[in-house]
C-alpha cells in the first residue's frame, strides 16, 4: 500500500463510521416524530401533550443542530455563536407575540350597521 493511500484509509473509515451514525440518528429521529403525531391523538390533557411536544421538540432540535449541522465536531466558538442568534431569536419571537397579544391585537366591532 502506498503512503498516500496509506495516510488516507484511516480518514475513510472515520467517514464510514459517521454514516452509520447519521443512519441511526435519522431512525431516532424518525421514531420520535412518529411518537409525536401518535401524541396528538392520545386522550391526556393538553397542557401534557403540549409540554410532551415541546420537549420531543427540542431532543430532535438538538440532534439535528449537533450532528447533521456538525457542531459537535466544530470548534465551540461556533457552537456559542449558534446558540447566541438562537437566544436573540427567540427572544424576539417572544417579545413580537407579548406586543401582539396586548389589547391592541383585539378587532374593532363595527357598530350601527
Amino acid at each position: 500500500m502506498s503512503s498516500h493511500a496509506a495516510a488516507h484509509a484511516p480518514d475513510t473509515a472515520h467517514h464510514e463510521s459517521r454514516f452509520h451514525l447519521y443512519v441511526q440518528i435519522a431512525m431516532l429521529l424518525a421514531v420520535i416524530t412518529g411518537v409525536e403525531v401518535v401524541a396528538v391523538f392520545l386522550p391526556f390533557p393538553a397542557a401534557l401533550v403540549i409540554t410532551g411536544l415541546v420537549v420531543l421538540s427540542v431532543v430532535k432540535f438538538m440532534f439535528v443542530i449537533f450532528y447533521f449541522m456538525h457542531l459537535r465536531w466544530d470548534k465551540i466558538f461556533c457552537t456559542i455563536l449558534f446558540f447566541i442568534g438562537l437566544v436573540l431569536g427567540g427572544g424576539t419571537l417572544l417579545a413580537l407575540v407579548t406586543l401582539f397579544r396586548m389589547h391592541a391585537s383585539v378587532p374593532l366591532t363595527f357598530s350601527g350597521l
